[in-house]
C-alpha cells in the first residue's frame, strides 16, 4: 500500500502520527469504522474516536509520552523506539455507562482498558479496575485465568477464553451500573460483578490492590487505554452514559 504523505498531529505532551492512505484503501475501513450509525446517535452514543484525531484523550497525568500514533484509523500504541510512555486517558470523566470498543494484540502483546480511574497514583490501573487485553494463545509465559481477555484484572477471571488470535479484531463491551459491572468479549458476558460485596473485599485481599485504599471503589473517572510496551490497537471507541 502506498502512503502518499506522513503528517505529524502534536497535542500537549503527546504526539500522535496520522497516515493519509491512498485512494485505493478499501471503503468500508474509512467509511464505517469510528462512525455513529443514526440509530446510535438517537440512543445518546458519543465517539470517544474518530479516526483522525486525539482530541478526547491525553497521557496520563499530561505525562511526556511518544508511544501512540494514530494511523489509518486506528490507535496503535508502539513497541519500538519509544522514550517516553504513559496511558492514553479520557479527558471527561465518567461515572455509569456502556463503553464498546474494538481492539487487536501483536503476538505476545500484554494491555488493558482502565475504567472510573483517577490520577492518585502511579499509573491508572492502581486506582480502579482493568478490562484485560492479552494474546491469549501466544502469551510466552503461563497465565493464570484472571490474566485472561476479558478478566476484571487480577479479580474476576473470564468464565471462558473468548478473544480472537493475535491480529484478528475483537469486539467488547464494559457496562458499568452504580455498583454491578459486566465484561462482554465477542458476545459473550465473561465477567459480571458487583463492587463492595463481601465475595469482592475477599477477592481484593489476595490481589496486587490489597493494600490500596479505595481501589477499584470510584463512582466516576477516566477511561485509559493502557501502554504496557506496546502491541495494541484500538478502534471504534464509543460509550453511552446511563
Amino acid at each position: 500500500m502506498n502512503r502518499n504523505k506522513l503528517n505529524v498531529l502534536r497535542l500537549p505532551a503527546i504526539a500522535l502520527a496520522i497516515i493519509f492512505l491512498s485512494p485505493g484503501y478499501s471503503v468500508r475501513a474509512q467509511g464505517t469504522d469510528n462512525k455513529l450509525t443514526g440509530a446510535e446517535k438517537k440512543a445518546g452514543w458519543q465517539l470517544l474516536f474518530d479516526g483522525k484525531s486525539a482530541s478526547n484523550w491525553r497521557p496520563y497525568k499530561n505525562a511526556p509520552s511518544d508511544g501512540w500514533e494514530i494511523v489509518q484509523g486506528e490507535i496503535h500504541c508502539k513497541d519500538k523506539g519509544v522514550q517516553h510512555r504513559a496511558d492514553l486517558i479520557t479527558k471527561e470523566e465518567y461515572g455509569d455507562f456502556e463503553l464498546v470498543f474494538d481492539w487487536k494484540v501483536g503476538k505476545a502483546a500484554n494491555s488493558g482498558l482502565v475504567y472510573r480511574a483517577n490520577e492518585e497514583h502511579g499509573a491508572s490501573h492502581e486506582s480502579a479496575s482493568e478490562y484485560q487485553l492479552i494474546d491469549d494463545a501466544g502469551y510466552p509465559e503461563k497465565l493464570q485465568n484472571w490474566q485472561n481477555s476479558g478478566a476484571d484484572y487480577d479479580m474476576h477471571p473470564p468464565v471462558k477464553i473468548a478473544s480472537k488470535p493475535a491480529g484478528q479484531y475483537n469486539h467488547s463491551l464494559i457496562k458499568a451500573k452504580g455498583k454491578h459491572v459486566e465484561h462482554w468479549l465477542n458476545g459473550v458476558k465473561v465477567a459480571d460483578y458487583e463492587i463492595g460485596t463481601p465475595a469482592w473485599h475477599a477477592l481484593k485481599e489476595k490481589s496486587k490492590w490489597k493494600d490500596i485504599k479505595g481501589w477499584g471503589e470510584n463512582s466516576q473517572g477516566h477511561i485509559c487505554l493502557q501502554d504496557h510496551g506496546g502491541g495494541i490497537w484500538f478502534k471504534n471507541i464509543k460509550i453511552r452514559k446511563l
